[in-house]
């Protein structure tokens, strides 16, 4: 998620009050006949159009729901109000949001980067999310990678304990070492390792299909072996980030294993589109939901085939 992966190390919006009463529930929408919910990292489209008509464009295309990076940053309590209006005019949830940015590898900066999660729950709040999008950081000097990879465990456990407290989820992603060579955590086994070393269902992995083919490849045997830990998926193809069929990875494939393990989370496309954004969103979109409707009429088809010679 190289937006997120870039924004400057401040929770800007930390300090919004908080209006909103509840938090929206994970509940993904069926009515594409998948088990996933499709929705769109925001940051990637449409950067000049205030928000709300970002939220329609989004809508045009199909979708029902979006994530941020900070959008919100300089927001005031009537801006949120205005945003919660469109998005349940529209029937848009916002699933995810980036909003912390206190490195994780350093143990030095534990209690800071508590104190911002505890502080940065009330913007949760008002935008009605449930998911916080987070980065590890970069590498610290004088710290060899086993010790970071240790205080991100223990930082997150600690974190997770807050995250429970209050209802959401806290995901971590790696980020390819061709965009940032300085950043802790490259590859998702890594990151996979330390959420399943944290063992709290409030800390999930995000697993960015665009940056794990930069760092490593072998896609689908991960996400097979990893399902349970895994809580959003980002979709971008490679080189270049552009949509799926633009590059070297096999989307249809990835879609319909999506299908086949039930996975029943999120699938955020976070690409940079190359003309129309409604039409690439919207192309994107029906390849998601026709190659997993094609797994699930495979697996209608084998159960014909099985109760026919029973």
């Amino acid at each position: 998620m190289g937006a997120c992966a870039g924004v400057a190390v401040t929770a800007a919006a930390g300090g919004a009050s908080a209006t909103a009463t509840t938090l929206l529930p994970n509940s993904p929408a069926d009515a594409d006949g998948v088990p996933f919910t499709l929705t769109v990292m925001l940051w990637t489209v449409y950067r000049d159009l205030p928000f709300p008509q970002r939220l329609e464009k989004v809508a045009e295309a199909g979708y029902h729901a979006v994530e941020l990076v900070d959008e919100f940053k300089n927001w005031k309590p009537q801006d949120f109000a205005e945003a919660r209006h469109k998005k349940h005019e529209l029937g848009i949830e916002i699933d995810g949001t980036c909003g912390l940015w206190i490195p994780l590898p350093d143990a030095t900066q534990r209690d800071a980067f508590l104190k911002a999660l505890r502080d940065f729950i009330p913007t949760m709040h008002e935008l009605e999310c449930t998911r916080l999008i987070m980065q590890t950081g970069n590498n610290v000097p004088g710290l060899s990678h086993e010790e970071m990879h240790a205080n991100c465990i223990e930082t997150l456990k600690r974190g997770g304990d807050i995250a429970a407290e209050n209802k959401i989820d806290l995901l971590i992603e790696n980020i390819d070492p061709e965009e940032n060579p300085k950043y802790f955590l490259t590859h998702s086994a890594e990151g996979l390792d330390i959420v399943r070393s944290v063992g709290n269902p409030h800390v999930k992995f995000l697993y960015d299909f665009f940056h794990e083919q930069i760092a490593a490849g072998n896609l689908i045997a991960k996400l097979e072996k990893n399902l349970d830990l895994i809580d959003l998926v980002h979709i971008a193809d490679v080189p270049g980030r552009h949509h799926p069929g633009t590059g070297e990875i096999n989307y249809s494939n990835i879609f319909r294993k999506l299908a086949e393990l039930r996975y029943s989370r999120y699938v955020a496309m976070e690409f940079h589109p190359l003309g129309d954004p409604v039409k690439e969103l919207r192309e994107a979109r029906e390849l998601a939901i026709s190659s997993a409707r094609s797994a699930h009429a495979a697996r209608s088809f084998e159960s014909g085939r099985n109760h026919e010679s029973a």
